[in-house]
C-alpha cells in the first residue's frame, strides 16, 4: 500500500509541474486581457493581482520586463498611475506596490517578501474635513537597476533609490538614498556602502 501511495503521490506530482508552464501562460494571458503589458518570459505566482485603474478619467499603465519574477500573492494597483518594472526583477511574495503617482523599478532588482511601495500621500485637511475625501498627492517613486530590499521594506512616496542600494529588513526608506548605499532602520539611515 504504501508503494503505491508513493507512486501516486511521484505521478500526481509530474502531472503538476507540467501543468505550471500552462497556468503560467493563462496567468499572463490574464494580465494582458486587462491591459497589462508583460513580457512572456515572465512568471506569476498564484494570486498575484494587478489593477491598472483609472484617475481622472485615464487609465493606468503597468509594464513588466522580460524575465521578472512576481511571486505569491504580489499585488500591483496602479490607481490610475504608471508602474513600470523592467527586466529581471524578483518581486517577493506578498509585496505591493502602489503606482498612483509612478513607480518604477530597474533591471536585476531584488525586492524581499511583504515589501511596500508607494507613490502617493495624502493631504492633511482641518479636523472638521474627512482625510478619506482628500485628494491624492501624487509622489513619483523610483528604485534603481540592482537594488535589494530586504523583507518588509516600506519605500514611501517621492523616494529615488539608487542604482546598487541594499536597504535592510524592516526599514522605511522616507529620502532618497545615493547610488550603492547600504541603508537600515526607521527612518533607513545610511551605515556604510557598496563603494
Amino acid at each position: 500500500m504504501q508503494m503505491v501511495a508513493i507512486y501516486n503521490k511521484s505521478v500526481l506530482g509530474i502531472i503538476l509541474n507540467r501543468l505550471k508552464p500552462l497556468q503560467n501562460l493563462w496567468r499572463i494571458i490574464v494580465f494582458r486581457s486587462i491591459g497589462i503589458e508583460i513580457a512572456s518570459s515572465c512568471s506569476i505566482g498564484t494570486g498575484v493581482k494587478g489593477s491598472p485603474g483609472f484617475l481622472k478619467g485615464n487609465r493606468g499603465k503597468i509594464q513588466i520586463g522580460e524575465k521578472t519574477e512576481l511571486s505569491q500573492g504580489a499585488i500591483l494597483e496602479c490607481w490610475g498611475g504608471s508602474i513600470l518594472i523592467e527586466d529581471n526583477v524578483f518581486i517577493g511574495p506578498y509585496t505591493v506596490i502602489y503606482g498612483q503617482g509612478g513607480v518604477r523599478i530597474g533591471k536585476d532588482s531584488l525586492i524581499a517578501m511583504h515589501c511596500r511601495i508607494l507613490s502617493s500621500t495624502h493631504a492633511i485637511p482641518e479636523r472638521n474635513a474627512p482625510i478619506r475625501h482628500q485628494p491624492n498627492i501624487l509622489q513619483p517613486t523610483t528604485i534603481g537597476e540592482d537594488v535589494w530590499l530586504g523583507g518588509s521594506v516600506t519605500v514611501l512616496g517621492g523616494v529615488t533609490i539608487g542604482n546598487g542600494c541594499v536597504v535592510g529588513a524592516g526599514a522605511v526608506v522616507t529620502k532618497d538614498l545615493p547610488p550603492y548605499s547600504i541603508a537600515v532602520g526607521v527612518p533607513a539611515k545610511v551605515v556604510r556602502t557598496r563603494l
